[in-house]
């Protein structure tokens, strides 16, 4: 293969770009956990007047941001890996590993993790669920369906992150 197809090289630079801006529009989530939390804090020892809410608030807000954070994560390669061993290899072969384990790892589970995260999601938008651990009872089909759309994303950034897994497989040099 003398070239890598432009199609490819457009595909991740586009897939780039979303992770991107996903980045940059999750990470706004932290302000009102920032402020919830610091509400209650205040409401709590200063007038001993805790709220109900704020425990949903930073279950639902963290774990969105933490979820949805894990696709900027993954287009800045920042999550763990064993770099005793790959930071050793030439860019083919860490290319090569790369690509197999996104092949034989990494879309496995997130396509099993959209499935079963999809499944609970249209169960509880079905039921209109609501927490049974807060006597304000919020609503938890907003928050069930981060799991699915953060599925979707990581599955594309991961077919960004295999192209250029294989590009450096191929070319021995990272894109």
């Amino acid at each position: 293969m003398a070239t890598f197809p432009e199609g490819f090289i457009k595909i991740i630079r586009f897939i780039d770009t979303l992770g991107e801006w996903s980045g940059k529009i999750v990470g706004w989530l932290i302000i009102p956990l920032i402020f919830g939390l610091s509400y209650e804090v205040i409401l709590r020892y200063v007038f001993h007047s805790p709220t109900v809410w704020a425990f949903d608030l930073a279950y639902m807000l963290y774990g969105s941001l933490f979820m949805l954070g894990s696709i900027y994560t993954l287009r800045k390669n920042g999550h763990i890996r064993t770099d005793m061993f790959y930071e050793r290899w030439s860019p083919k072969r860490q290319g090569w590993v790369n690509a197999v384990s996104y092949l034989f790892l990494f879309f496995p589970g997130m396509i099993f993790f959209f499935i079963s995260g999809l499944e609970a999601t249209i169960h509880s938008w079905s039921i209109l669920e609501k927490s049974d651990f807060s006597p304000w009872r919020p609503p938890l089909y907003p928050f069930k369906t981060v799991i699915p759309v953060t599925a979707f994303f990581l599955i594309l950034q991961g077919i960004s992150e295999f192209l250029k897994s294989l590009h450096a497989a191929i070319k021995g040099k990272w894109l």
